[in-house]
């Protein structure tokens, strides 16, 4: 655990591997004690949430859902059961852009350095004739899951990182801190002020330049939540492919290179932050202009960056080289 200490609060840090991926839990407190008691309170939360929606535990409900397919359906607690329900709403609102039930996908594309042409388009059509969230049946009064067809399969890969940050700093704000964050990869979510009691600022990176970054965003008690293409792709024959799939299409999308959302909420924020990359710019942004309380901030494979329309920059839809951005959220 790290220890950065100014004036009498202090911020302690832990960072780790979980659910594949790597976290970074943050608390603000007076007391050394209690910010290690509220980041090992958070880690806890994470790892039950692990065990419940992981398909790689056998023992799973998730597991269970996906070796009934076309078979039977299976009871779920209700909070697996009310993630899946809000999985499947936002499903419906982008139109299938978002979709658990991606997972049922065959790997036809590979992100490894191996893969040297393109699939034909049979093959492709075939790995996501398994994908359609309107084949997995609830019942509320039940409280089952039925995936309609055999060889279907749901993962939370898109909306599991986001809604276990959510509760672990739901869990955090509710102990004697002053403030938290959690960081899932990407997925991040604050709450109350920093070790100086001012508002968390936050950077978003370069996608052509990771180490560096182009814009900054002061938040509280709100999520940032990026996808980008620049750390996983394939080139075929002098084309770049993205690791983000299209689950209506089977191909990789194109167009954009990093999507930021930043909502009240890293579970809703996680889900958006994948559809909107589907969707592309034009229809992304039409989209979250749509929804109160949300923005989008994107970045264009021409380097050109855009923003809904309550996300304000000094500079905007320029190639962002050479630019830094104060991003302001309203008027």
């Amino acid at each position: 655990m790290s220890l950065i200490t100014l004036g009498q609060k202090e911020s302690h840090t832990k960072v780790l591997l979980l659910m594949g991926s790597r976290f970074e839990l943050t608390a603000i407190s007076t007391d050394q004690e209690e910010a290690a008691k509220a980041i090992d309170s958070g880690i806890a939360e994470i790892k039950r949430i692990e065990k419940l929606i992981s398909s790689w535990n056998t023992n799973s409900q998730t597991s269970e859902i996906i070796k009934n397919a076309g078979i039977k359906p299976v009871v779920v607690d209700q909070e697996l059961f009310n993630l899946i329900r809000r999985s499947l709403k936002i499903s419906k609102l982008t139109g299938g852009a978002f979709d658990i039930s991606y997972a049922s996908m065959d790997k036809v594309w590979h992100f490894d350095g191996k893969m040297k042409e393109m699939p034909d388009s049979s093959t492709i059509a075939a790995s996501v004739a398994k994908i359609n969230y309107k084949n997995i049946i609830l019942n509320p009064d039940k409280r089952t899951v039925f995936l309609k067809e055999k060889g279907m399969k749901i993962g939370f890969g898109a909306i599991g990182k986001g809604y276990a940050a959510n509760k672990a700093l739901d869990i955090m704000s509710k102990m004697n801190l002053t403030g938290a964050l959690v960081n899932a990869s990407g997925d991040l979510i604050s709450w109350g002020k920093d070790e100086g009691g001012k508002d968390w600022k936050i950077g978003i990176v370069n996608p052509k330049q990771k180490g560096r970054v182009f814009s900054w965003l002061s938040i509280n008690e709100t999520a940032v939540v990026t996808s980008g293409n620049y750390e996983k792709f394939v080139t075929i024959n002098g084309q770049r492919y993205s690791h983000i799939i299209d689950p209506r299409t089977g191909y990789p999308v194109k167009g954009l290179s990093s999507v930021s959302i930043i909502c009240p909420n890293a579970e809703l924020a996680d889900a958006l932050a994948t559809s909107v990359f589907v969707l592309g710019k034009d229809k992304g942004l039409e989209l979250i202009n749509r929804l109160k309380g949300i923005e989008c901030l994107m970045i264009t494979d021409k380097q050109e960056l855009f923003t809904s329309n309550n996300l304000h920059l000094d500079y905007i839809q320029k190639p962002i080289t050479n630019h830094k951005y104060q991003i302001k959220i309203g008027e």
